[in-house]
């Protein structure tokens, strides 16, 4: 296979400096792997733009190509698993960490990282999912198994307006959740609305009280924001209920007591999306295809192209980024 030059965004580190930049590339400077993939789509996650900026030390070697996701169809595979023209995806492992990421024209990966996008989903729409809406969905599949279900009681989504959050009430009302959002964007209601939440509380007016259990009110939680807003809902959940921890927006402190899971038995859940084994990880994309399938994908994508990045990292690190942001690479 012959390729020539193409587009992708490399991060570099000068002086101390960390900074992404558009340049060309060739396939004989990517990463090694079994599968060269002609990308069409990558997202932006909060993990790119810690990556992207320096801002968080994500990076394990430089320079490297940037992007935890990417979606297209297969130019070469010496995996026999894989042929020419296969509609595949690849989200977290070790992508823009050690290994090239998504946001080049043309990627190479290891087969075992790869999955083949299922019937019901395309491109576009499994970067709209990207490794935000798998981990959202791997949380509520992780909640499932610990005993959730729509009829225990309503399910309380944080950091609602961000990428986790906007994917989670969506597939959570399509499953027959009664969803509660909780945002600090007092602006949002209305969208959170249209996505299927029932409910929407403003962070600015909520009261989370003091005492080590408050009123049980949660029979489920996916919380991207970590921090106080996590220890108040280790005190608010029903018996038994689950959350789902992703994220930390909040901060990475956790501040609570044993009585909310020695009297209530409340699961808090680690969610870890990046290396979730492939069994498990092509059965969440199967229900992110069919019967957890995201409806309002439109609503909740806006669509930049990989010279748009700088922005698209600057407005989600200020936290002023709406839903998912995907980047068109073709």
């Amino acid at each position: 296979m012959t390729v020539n030059e193409f587009d992708a965004y490399r991060i570099f580190k000068d002086d101390e400096k960390i900074e992404g930049r558009l340049v060309k590339a060739t396939l004989d400077e990517l990463s090694p792997g079994d599968v060269v993939i002609k990308a069409a789509y990558s997202s932006v996650n909060y993990k790119d733009a810690l990556a992207g900026t320096g801002t968080g030390k994500i990076l394990h070697r430089f320079p490297l190509i940037g992007g935890i996701d990417v979606a297209g169809s297969v130019v070469s595979s010496a995996d026999q698993a894989f042929q020419e023209g296969d509609e595949v995806l690849v989200t977290g492992y070790d992508l823009s960490v050690s290994h090239d990421g998504g946001y080049a024209e043309y990627v190479r990966m290891p087969a075992e990282w790869v999955v083949p996008i299922p019937t019901g989903l395309n491109a576009f729409d499994a970067m709209a999912i990207g490794t935000a809406g798998f981990t959202a969905a791997l949380s509520v599949v992780r909640m499932e198994a610990n005993g959730l279900s729509p009829g225990n009681g309503p399910v309380i989504v944080t950091g609602a307006t961000g990428g986790v959050g906007s994917i989670a009430i969506d597939l959570l009302a399509t499953l027959g959740y009664d969803v509660t959002a909780l945002t600090g964007k007092d602006g949002e209601h209305d969208y959170l609305r249209s996505l299927g939440a029932k409910e929407v509380l403003s962070r600015h007016e909520l009261e989370m009280g003091t005492r080590p259990l408050e009123k049980s009110t949660w029979a489920g939680a996916v919380d991207p924001v970590g921090g106080d807003v996590l220890a108040w809902l280790t005190r608010t959940m029903k018996h038994g209920g689950s959350i789902a921890s992703l994220g930390l927006t909040a901060g990475v402190n956790l501040n609570t007591t044993v009585l909310p899971f020695i009297l209530r038995g409340v699961n808090l859940l680690g969610i870890d999306s990046a290396m979730c084994p492939m069994d498990r990880r092509k059965e969440v994309w199967r229900r992110l295809a069919t019967d957890m399938k995201p409806t309002h994908l439109p609503t909740v994508a806006r669509e930049v192209t990989l010279s748009g990045l700088p922005d698209a990292f600057a407005t989600l690190l200020k936290g002023e980024a709406r839903g998912r942001t995907v980047v068109k690479i073709a």
